[in-house]
């Protein structure tokens, strides 16, 4: 298994509470969720709570290729009009975090995330088949995340060595 990235350092701002709502419905973070199957039932779900954004709706809707699994559903129509399809980094980091996080909140790369889901759900399953035509798509995601972390790792480090080659000290803060 690979270093766990921290998403948060690259989705900063307004959309950083993004990482941590959607991601959270297929680990048990959100109970009532977890036993909702579908992306269009769980935007229904969340919409009805009446307190959800409506981007959020659409990126827990339309996470980690949601719309390849509602084809397999016969849903896709439904899933299309009903709710928007965003293509960005904060959707790259969510389908990061579900293709990288297992139903026990164990880290796994994609391809470990990807084989886990298969042996669960065994192969003649509409996750399964979903997953299969979706693994190209959800591999570039966490792929573009991964460099995305890379880039900010190395801007950061850069920022710290000082023109002559040394490295400065960053000012540290204690919480009090």
């Amino acid at each position: 298994m690979q270093a766990r990235i921290s998403v948060p350092r690259v989705i900063s701002g307004a959309d950083a509470p993004l990482i941590r709502a959607p991601s959270g419905h297929g680990s048990g973070l959100w109970p009532g969720l977890k036993i909702i199957n579908g992306p269009t039932v769980r935007a229904r779900y969340l919409r009805r709570l009446g307190s959800v954004p409506e981007r959020v709706i659409c990126l827990v809707a339309q996470h980690s290729c949601a719309l390849i699994e509602a084809e397999e559903c016969g849903l896709a129509g439904e899933l299309s009009a009903e709710l928007l399809r965003e293509e960005s980094p904060t959707t790259d980091a969510l389908w990061y975090a579900d293709m990288t996080t297992g139903p026990d909140c164990q880290h796994f790369d994609v391809g470990e995330r990807l084989d886990e889901i298969r042996s669960r759900y065994g192969p003649d399953h509409v996750v399964t088949r979903f997953i299969d035509r979706a693994q190209g798509e959800i591999v570039a995601a966490v792929e573009r995340t991964q460099a995305r972390v890379a880039e900010a790792s190395a801007s950061t480090k850069a920022a710290r060595v000082g023109e002559d080659g040394e490295s400065t000290t960053v000012p540290h803060r204690h919480r009090s």
